[in-house]
């Protein structure tokens, strides 16, 4: 009876398996079918010449170019705020915080992973209407303040990340640093955290993928359709997750429509790249490591 149960259960595992790989499968293959043939100069620049658009000088209308450079933006933005934080608190969970500060610290962290992407957008749209009434009268929606919520966004995530993998390491590799005479700093520096950078690494891409791909935040902080390339940090901007749903929701052509696969498939493919640069710079570590 117990092998019977045992095989069942394998079996269940399997199918499993097989329906995800093939659940996943028709989704690619379906954005292949109807995004492959849009991939090209036109879907990013439409028929504004390739220099006057990645410059400025000529804006691009009917093609995807301003929500890939805001995407570019937005996500440089929120990950610079976002990584040295995390790693910072990542790194004083893991090593300095202990008793209730640390249940504590981990409960906010905790919570702040929870929080609906949307709440963090009506968290932005709510403090640029409290800095309009006190502070700063012109405060508006703009790429600075998608980028901070983004990044509260994401943080959560950068944290547990290094937190986890700290705490992960073997005792034999905890206790290098202290049995040649580092200090706690100079330990976690050249020891810990080399040894932990194949996790680091997985969860910047996360975060960063995180951070391209959301809508919500973005929808209340400052994306709009057709803002060009964004000026300054205070501009309004464009995103590939927008522009998918803009042209999903409000096409008037079947070209349009196309246009918004094609956006797609390019941000399934940006979020794949990045996830194999991850993974050649986790090996080049690893080879530098030995």
């Amino acid at each position: 009876m117990e092998r019977l149960l045992e095989r069942l259960f394998v079996a269940a595992a399997w199918l499993s398996a097989l329906f995800t790989l093939a659940v996943v499968a028709i989704f690619i293959g379906f954005l292949l079918f109807r995004g492959f043939g849009t991939l090209g100069a036109s879907l990013f620049f439409g028929n504004v010449p390739i220099m006057e658009a990645v410059t400025g000088r000529l804006p691009v209308w009917h093609g995807i170019w301003p929500a890939v450079a805001g995407t570019f933006f937005l996500v440089v933005l929120s990950a610079a705020m976002a990584v040295p934080l995390g790693l910072a608190s990542g790194i004083y969970l893991a090593e300095y915080a202990n008793g209730r500060w640390k249940s504590a610290l981990s409960f906010a962290v905790d919570l702040l992973a929870g929080t609906p992407s949307i709440i963090m957008g009506l968290f932005g749209f709510a403090l640029i209407l409290f800095l309009r009434k006190t502070i700063l009268p012109e405060a508006n929606v703009c790429l600075l303040m998608a980028g901070l919520c983004l990044a509260l966004l994401v943080l959560p995530y950068m944290v547990r990340t290094t937190q986890v993998a700290l705490e992960g390491l073997p005792e034999s590799t905890r206790i290098v640093g202290p049995s040649i005479g580092f200090t706690r700093w100079q330990n976690i520096q050249h020891v810990l955290l080399p040894a932990s950078t194949k996790a680091l690494l997985s969860g910047v891409i996360l975060s960063v993928g995180r951070a391209a791909e959301d809508t919500a935040v973005i929808l209340l902080t400052g994306v709009v359709a057709n803002a060009g390339l964004p000026a300054s940090l205070t501009d309004k901007f464009e995103a590939l997750p927008f522009t998918i749903y803009y042209l999903a929701a409000e096409y008037r052509t079947p070209e349009e429509l196309d246009r918004g696969f094609g956006s797609a498939l390019f941000l399934l493919l940006l979020t794949a790249s990045l996830f194999v640069a991850a993974r050649v710079l986790q090996r080049a570590f690893e080879r530098d490591r030995r």
